[in-house]
């Protein structure tokens, strides 16, 4: 699986996770499967709220997942429209959002649960 963490920072494993996902200055890919990591920059961080494209940042990466603190509805619609999945977790780096994905303990992010206004319960 292909996993991509919205982060401040590109710091690999000890990245910090942004807690936006549209917003994020980078992307890290970590792939399970190999136990390797990728860094994407974000081209698309400077966007009005609502409008932001992760899928042109994103696009023939082979993601499989997003892993963030929280995520609107649009943004969620879009992935799913992607075919990707949205989980949220609340870590303060990728190597805990990796340990939580390894332990099974990812929230599945759906519309019922998105953030509103950048606010998440």
């Amino acid at each position: 699986m292909r996993i991509c963490i919205p982060t401040r920072d590109k710091n690999g494993l000890k990245a910090e996770v942004h807690a936006h996902f549209g917003s994020a200055n980078y992307f890290i890919i970590y792939d399970t499967d190999s136990n390797s990591h990728e860094v994407i920059e974000n081209t698309n961080i400077h966007h009005s709220h609502g409008m932001c494209h992760p899928l042109s940042v994103l696009g023939g990466n082979n993601i499989d997942a997003v892993v963030c603190s929280g995520m609107g509805l649009r943004a969620i619609q879009k992935l799913s429209e992607g075919g990707i999945k949205a989980y949220r977790v609340n870590a303060a780096t990728v190597e805990e959002v990796i340990e939580h994905y390894n332990n099974n303990s990812l929230e599945l992010l759906t519309p019922e649960n998105a953030c509103s206004e950048h606010k998440c319960d």
